[in-house]
């Protein structure tokens, strides 16, 4: 399909991804509704594009974090290239480094991009620097925008889903808000095919409560009626690459587990499958003060979250559908590596 056909095709289906919710609403504070494209209506977008499973797949991550260091390890390195930005300073060898100041020509190489890069208070580096670059790049089959579940801010301890209004409660999470509305704008605009991942806590192999215990730095902070949701960073990769594989542009996912829990609970079990004696709980009001200030906003807010939307449409089955399954898994994995060596 000619790239002109194919872009007055997909200009005809673009309104509809933000339903009956104008843009200028959206940007104001308004609950962000929208409408997902027909199964027919992705296959037109995406038509014309390259083959997802081809030796030509180029991946480039925008900041090669924890999730995006454990999605580039999973892709299959005969099909995929995967390079990553760093900062000054850094190296790396499990992909192609490119420097955050100069990453033109492996963004125009790209047909997929992945976007950690935390904003702050001046927005969002990617965009700021690329932004203009990345509307006009004609060969993008995916993009996809790494924000958080705490735009959500405090929902009381119920559930919240990609529907719910966002009212976050501290700065950062202000910042990640302002970043998917500018993404969102962006791909309005330009037809781009974004993607927003709300991610909860992330945990996995060597960023665990199991290794909080060991170093002697896991407290049981009890708050009644506060429970958190969480994501093995497995988990996270899955669903990554599932989108990647069924692109809805416009689309909103909350990447969570299915059991929130008690932060006290989880320390304890991990304790447990350490063979240690748990710390003592502590109440929150005795706790409070020696809190981080980063500590604090985790605590600020008691929300439950919804993940229903990524194994209705993205045909998501959890590897660890609880932190008790990623958990004994870590330590499964620890201790067969002990055993090899």
């Amino acid at each position: 399909m000619p790239p002109d056909v194919q872009l007055k095709r997909i200009s005809k289906l673009t309104p509809k991804f933000f339903g009956p919710i104008s843009l200028s609403r959206l940007f104001a504070g308004a609950p962000q509704i929208y409408t997902l494209p027909s199964q027919e209506e992705n296959r037109i977008y995406v038509q014309g594009f390259k083959d997802l499973n081809a030796s030509s797949a180029n991946l480039l991550c925008f900041g090669m974090g924890y999730t995006a260091r454990v999605l580039a390890a999973s892709l299959d390195r005969n099909r995929w290239k995967v390079s990553g930005t760093i900062r000054g300073g850094e190296t790396a060898v499990e992909f192609n480094a490119v420097d955050f100041r100069a990453a033109e020509a492996a963004l125009a190489a790209a047909t997929h991009v992945l976007v950690s890069v935390p904003p702050d208070a001046a927005g969002d580096p990617v965009l700021v620097r690329y932004g203009a670059q990345l509307a006009a790049h004609g060969n993008l089959c995916w993009i996809g925008y790494l924000s958080t579940t705490g735009v959500y801010g405090d929902t009381g301890g119920t559930h919240a889903d990609e529907l719910a209004p966002c009212y976050p409660t501290n700065e950062r999470s202000r910042w990640r808000l302002n970043a998917e509305r500018a993404w969102l704008g962006l791909e309005k605009k330009y037809r781009m095919p974004l993607h927003i991942f709300r991610l909860a806590g992330i945990y996995g192999p060597g960023r665990s409560a199991l290794d909080n215990v060991r170093a002697g730095r896991a407290r049981r902070i009890v708050r009644p009626g506060y429970k958190f949701s969480r994501i093995h960073v497995a988990d996270a990769a899955g669903v990554l690459r599932a989108s990647i594989g069924a692109p809805r542009p416009g689309a909103i996912y909350n990447v969570c587990d299915d059991a929130p829990a008690a932060q006290a609970e989880v320390v304890a079990y991990a304790s447990g499958l350490l063979g240690l004696e748990p710390p003592p709980l502590v109440p929150f009001a005795e706790a409070e003060a020696d809190l981080s200030p980063m500590a604090r906003t985790f605590w600020s807010d008691n929300r439950r979250i919804d993940n229903s939307r990524i194994k209705r449409d993205l045909g998501i089955t959890l590897l660890y559908p609880d932190y008790r399954a990623g958990l004994a898994s870590i330590m499964a994995a620890e201790n067969s590596n002990e055993n090899m060596d």
